[in-house]
């Protein structure tokens, strides 16, 4: 008897059945058009997802593009063990991206507002400490507390809110804005410090 044959319909609903585990497969044997379709398919909801943590367009860019190059690099290795799950895979590995990021800044910001801090025997030198410092303390007095609540003290955000007098939903966003502030002094202290030093 002979089996019964699948029409055009049952097949291509097959193969659709879950399309990441042909692109894993596609990426793994050195298909650089599937990398791209990897980048179209995830690279949008990265972006807002990213977006969500940060409220820094340029920051959420940063996230994703860590967050793509670490997942390719996982499906080249082959570390990715359930091709089925690369989106669950895709998530956990930006939500560990964003954690990191968050655990620099907290280190730089406790570095340069501990005034018991040892800075010298940390990896900053002389002009990294003082830019940081010079940052800091042309930092709007509320965009201080807040870096200062959230990073060295690490107090929850309802308890920032109390101690500022602001709505518990308005925390994150200023603390995106003391963030914003505080890369684009310290990025103009940069430049300036180092075109100083090139002439």
């Amino acid at each position: 008897m002979n089996p019964r044959p699948i029409d055009a319909t049952q097949a291509a609903a097959r193969a659709d059945a879950n399309p990441d585990v042909d692109l894993v497969a596609r990426i793994q044997t050195g298909d650089s058009s599937a990398e791209t379709a990897l980048f179209e398919r995830y690279g949008a909801r990265l972006y807002y997802l990213a977006l969500s943590r940060t409220g820094s367009p340029q920051d959420a860019e940063d996230l994703r593009s860590e967050t793509i190059l670490r997942v390719l690099s996982a499906i080249r290795n082959r570390q990715l063990r359930e091709p089925a799950a690369l989106a669950s895979f895709i998530l956990r590995t930006l939500d560990n991206v964003a954690r990191e990021a968050i655990r620099r800044e907290s280190q730089a910001l406790r570095i340069a507002s501990d005034p018991r801090a040892n800075i010298e025997r940390h990896f900053l030198d002389d002009s990294v400490k003082e830019a940081i410092e010079w940052t800091i303390a042309r930092l709007k007095p509320r965009e201080r507390d807040v870096l200062r609540m959230y990073y060295y003290e690490e107090l929850p955000k309802e308890e920032i809110a109390r101690r500022i007098g602001i709505a518990e939903e308005r925390v994150r966003l200023l603390k995106s804005r003391a963030l914003q502030s505080f890369r684009e002094r310290y990025l103009r202290v940069r430049r300036k410090n180092s075109d100083t030093i090139k002439r």
